[in-house]
């Protein structure tokens, strides 16, 4: 019998930009360096946290944080609105700098990526300090780096020594390196799972790892089984070049809960105006309208539609849109935030049946 070859073992990078939207700001505007920055909306119209520079994480502020809380743990931290053109700009760039290495490139967000430099020639740590050095040097951010055999280790790698770390696990250190970690490091736990688990005494991944598999089916359904593999480091999700956008959307707080259902359409109305931008930049169609309403309880309902031909006008998003919001209780409920998304996402080349009076 001929010799089976065994497989060669993966090399995966995390690259995860250091409070990206904060460091591009500081690196735009000098006085902001050395300072507790906030990117995101105002706090008095209920503005989220996108980014907080290191500075002000150390008052316990973070993304997706309310504005008004981050501003009342740091007071003197300085709010600035994001400039996602600006971000995605550096982004393009930083992209530009990992395809020197692999075309093997997955995308997860405008600050973080996974790349598979298994065929590369150099070993993946050097990789990875390259890719830092050279992502300082031509733009002046500063970026950690996790390597490991998969994509789940390679993620909590690059997390654990942020900024400008570089944390490298190799195949037999796996499971010494997952099980101190806290099992809220799995990715897709969240937090409830994480309750779940802390009321069986199971606190870290060496914990998991160490249940029955059973016990995890009956507390996660399907998701079990993949948990009790993840926690044993096995993870062969393979890095995806080809990541499509999936969906494209818009949203709005509101400074103050409203009853006028004139001005949530005059806001969908404008969302409808940008997604149709977004659309003829990414060169795609859709086929799906998603509102999206939060009332003010906090209360937060979605209501979708999908046509048989895929659009792109704003007028089209538009009238799907008043459509959807009648299905709704806004303009009897007060409404706190309101957003407009679209998916379904088809590129524009792609062979759909268009209807007999297009109107894109």
């Amino acid at each position: 019998m001929g010799k089976v070859e065994e497989a060669r073992p993966r090399k995966i990078v995390h690259v995860d930009m250091d409070a990206f939207y904060a460091s591009v700001e500081a690196l735009d505007n000098p006085d902001l360096r050395g300072k507790p920055v906030l990117v995101g909306g105002r706090p008095e119209q209920r503005g989220v946290v996108a980014s907080a520079s290191y500075e002000a994480r150390r008052f316990g502020c973070r993304s997706a944080m309310p504005m008004r809380t981050a501003v009342r743990l740091c007071p003197r931290a300085i709010v600035v609105p994001p400039r996602f053109r600006r971000y995605h700009e550096l982004s393009q760039r930083i992209q530009e700098i990992f395809r020197r290495y692999t075309e093997k490139v997955e995308p997860l967000a405008l600050d973080e990526s996974y790349l598979d430099v298994t065929e590369h020639a150099l070993p993946a740590t050097e990789i990875a300090r390259r890719i830092k050095r050279e992502i300082r040097s031509e733009t002046g951010l500063s970026a950690s780096a996790g390597v490991g055999p998969n994509k789940m280790v390679a993620k909590i790698a690059s997390d654990l020594r942020k900024p400008d770390g570089l944390v490298v696990v190799r195949p037999p250190q796996v499971r010494a390196f997952l099980a101190p970690l806290p099992v809220a490091r799995i990715w897709g736990i969240g937090r409830v799972g994480e309750q779940r688990l802390a009321r069986l005494g199971v606190r870290t991944i060496g914990d998991l790892a160490a249940m029955d598999e059973a016990v995890l089916a009956r507390l996660f359904g399907r998701s079990g089984p993949f948990f009790h593999r993840l926690a044993l480091g096995e993870d062969d999700r393979p890095v995806s070049p080809e990541r499509e956008t999936r969906s494209i959307s818009s949203e709005t707080t509101f400074a103050e809960d409203t009853l006028d259902r004139a001005r949530l359409l005059r806001a969908l109305g404008g969302f409808a105006r940008e997604l149709e931008e977004s659309l003829r930049k990414e060169g795609f169609l859709a086929r799906t309208v998603t509102v999206k309403v939060k009332y003010h309880d906090f209360r937060l309902v979605t209501r979708s539609a999908t046509a048989r031909t895929p659009f792109r006008s704003a007028r089209r998003i538009r009238e799907q849109a008043r459509a959807l919001l009648a299905r709704t209780a806004a303009g009897r409920t007060p409404v706190r935030l309101v957003g407009l998304g679209v998916s379904n996402l088809l590129g524009e080349r792609a062979e759909v049946q268009m209807p007999l009076f297009p109107d894109d």
